[in-house]
This record gives structure tokens, sequence and C-alpha cells, in this order.
């Protein structure tokens, strides 16, 4: 069984233009149904039990639409950013009490056909602070910002690169609570902590060898769009 995890959904998806002005991206239509229904069926077909979605940009449809999670198999609970927007590492600090010590973290506008409960796994074996899945890249879906060498993360970075990051961040993680509560700010990025943890050698690496597919652009809704809508998909 995979851990908790938490969903950070409260992005303004301004890539989007007009279609997310009075629809937030959760429940943007993808292959017929509220993208977030085929993101809640896929974690629990991987063994998720739990989940926190962390919200803020028209939160409340989306809480209106997916309710408890029943429906899904699943135990949904929710926490809102409030009138100041917190950062994606201010809002799973928001999060931490519906959450247990060791939890999984994902992004909104995800579609990750990753193996949830071995990253679980291996998470929990690592020991460490924090866990980082990674894939591959060399630079095709986007930017790769990460070095990943002999199965360690030795640098992770969004803004300084380097000829030596051919991996990128695969957009799930794991996180210990007292991580995020050590904290010093309310209001800070995820991406802060996994690269101060990576400079310590405290960050895990896990590899996922299936690409990622997201709706955070057009061209990513498109493609996700054209997966969803295969037999069996």
């Amino acid at each position: 069984m995979s851990l908790p995890i938490a969903i950070l959904a409260g992005g303004l998806a301004t890539r989007l233009g007009e279609i997310s002005r009075t629809t937030p991206k959760a429940l943007l239509p993808v292959a017929g149904e509220p993208f977030i229904f085929h993101q809640l069926r896929l974690l629990h077909c991987h063994g998720v039990k739990k989940v926190v979605i962390c919200a803020a940009h028209l939160g409340d449809q989306i809480q209106a639409r997916v309710g408890d999670g029943s429906a899904h198999g699943l135990a949904i609970d929710y926490v809102f950013d409030g009138p100041e927007l917190l950062g994606t590492g201010g809002a799973i600090k928001k999060a931490l009490p519906m959450l247990d010590e060791k939890f999984l973290v994902m992004y909104g506008d995800s579609y990750l056909r990753a193996d949830y409960e071995a990253v679980s796994r291996s998470f929990l074996e690592s020991g460490r602070a924090a866990l980082m899945t990674v894939y591959h890249n060399d630079g095709q879906y986007d930017a790769s910002n990460v070095i990943f060498e002999d199965g360690e993360i030795l640098v992770y970075d969004k803004k300084t690169k380097s000829p030596r990051m051919r991996y990128i961040d695969y957009g799930l993680g794991g996180l210990t609570a007292k991580t995020v509560a050590d904290w010093p700010a309310a209001k800070f990025d995820l991406a802060d902590i996994y690269t101060e943890l990576a400079g310590r050698g405290e960050l895990a690496g896990y590899e996922v060898r299936e690409r990622f597919y997201e709706i955070g652009s057009p061209d990513g809704m498109a493609e996700l769009e054209a997966l969803l809508s295969r037999p069996g998909e």
C-alpha cells in the first residue's frame, strides 16, 4: 500500500489562458472527464488510500465535485491556502495535521504512471528526509534540472543549469512531516526544500522509466488527451 499523498492543486494555470479563469485545472475536461478523476483513478489503482488536496484558486469547485473521495475508493481531505497563496511548500506545511509522519506529494496537473508503492517503499527504506523521483529527460520534455549519478541526487537546481543535468524532477516526491514543519518560512516553494536537502546529501533519488504527462500547457493537455483516449487507458 502506498503512503498518503498530498496533491498540490492551488496553481493559477496562467499558461492555459481563458479556459482556467473560471474552472480550476483539476476540473478541466480531458478525454471526457475532469482531469482529477483520471488522476484519482490512477492513484487508487496503485494502492493509494488517503489523499489531501491542497487547494487555492477555485478550490471550492474541486471539493464540491470530488467530495470525500468515496466514489473513487479514496479518503480525501482538503486544505485551502486562504487569502494569500502560500506556495507549494507552505501549502504542504498547512496540510501536515491531515498527513502522516511520512507521505508522498505530487502536483495537481500531473499524470504520473509510476509505481507508487515502490516509491513509498524506497522512501521508507532510504531513511532520508525526503525523496525525489527523477526521469532521464535529456532536455526532451522540459529543462533538465537534476544531476543524478550512481543512484544518487547530487544537485537539484531549477535556476542554475549544468551539462551534467540529464535528469528532471518527475513530479512525485516523499517528505517527512518534520522536514516540512522545521522549515522556517510560512510561504515557500517545495523546490527550496529539495534544493537544500540535495546539497546536504539528504535527498534520496528514485528513477522512473516512463515519461510524465501534465496539463499545465495546451500541448501537454493534448498529449494526455491522446493517451487517455486510447482503448484500455
